[in-house]
């Protein structure tokens, strides 16, 4: 799944990462990872204190690019860009908003296709909680509700 979120975030990296001229090229893969691992991040932030039926009701219902779930993801991302990039804080905002509402809509597109199977939410977010609970379970009496 972490690979295939790799690679979400990388076909959609053009205008934000690979064509923005304060983001050298030598950083791109880096960058793109760190989008990833930010995305990563904050749902597994959102797993462990609890918000599973946020997270649920978020793949199920979004189309709302101002979710505070997106918002502290594209902060996220926008902090490791001025951090560990020297990207200037205004810069960084703009890269990051982006794309992380365009990977998060391509995410939930994925995830409500049933396409590719890493992305079945269930999957997912079990994924995220280390393998330690099958959530699949919980999802769909969650999804059902």
């Amino acid at each position: 799944m972490f690979e295939k979120l790799f690679l979400l975030v990388k076909d959609n990296a053009g205008t934000a990462v690979i064509n923005n001229p304060v983001i050298p090229a030598k950083h791109h893969d880096a960058v793109i990872n760190e989008a990833s691992s930010s995305i990563i991040e904050v749902l597994k932030g959102q797993l462990e204190s609890g918000k599973v039926k946020e997270l649920i009701k978020y793949f199920q219902f979004s189309g709302s690019y101002n979710n505070s779930l997106v918002s502290s993801i594209t902060n996220s991302f926008a902090n490791k860009l001025n951090n560990f990039y020297g990207i200037d804080p205004a810069h960084a905002l703009a890269a990051a908003k982006a794309l992380i509402p365009t990977v998060m809509n391509e995410l939930v597109k994925e995830t409500k296709s049933g396409e590719a199977k890493e992305f079945a939410l269930g999957t997912m977010l079990t994924k995220l909680n280390g393998n330690r609970t099958d959530l699949n379970p919980l999802v769909k009496d969650l999804m059902v509700a």
